[in-house]
């Protein structure tokens, strides 16, 4: 399946079949978490909040793809990315497009 975040495929037409989207809210353990408390000391990177928000952009892509594959589309397009900080450690990410069928 295609996935793009501009809002066409250039010399593809298709038809839009409707909005899809896939959500996750994600959190590390405990013992990570106080790890990257701990970095806000000497600052830097914290990796684990790095890792954190990459598998949960991970997970809501793949919850998106799969309803867009139960919509039968051939792809996504007009991609888009949204997070949010639910609580201290923990983060919703939310992915969304327009999924299409290619004419």
């Amino acid at each position: 399946m295609k996935l793009l975040s501009i809002d066409y495929i250039p010399g593809q037409e298709f038809e839009a079949l409707g909005m899809v989207k896939g959500a996750v809210v994600q959190t590390k353990n405990f013992g990570k978490d106080f790890m990257a408390g701990m970095k806000t000391l000497v600052g830097g990177e914290v990796t684990a909040y790095t890792e954190m928000l990459n598998e949960a952009r991970q997970i809501a892509v793949k919850r998106m793809v799969d309803e867009a594959k139960e919509m039968g589309a051939d792809a996504v397009v007009g991609i888009r990315y949204g997070s949010a900080q639910m609580m201290q450690g923990a983060a919703e990410v939310l992915a969304y497009g327009t999924a299409v069928r290619f004419k």
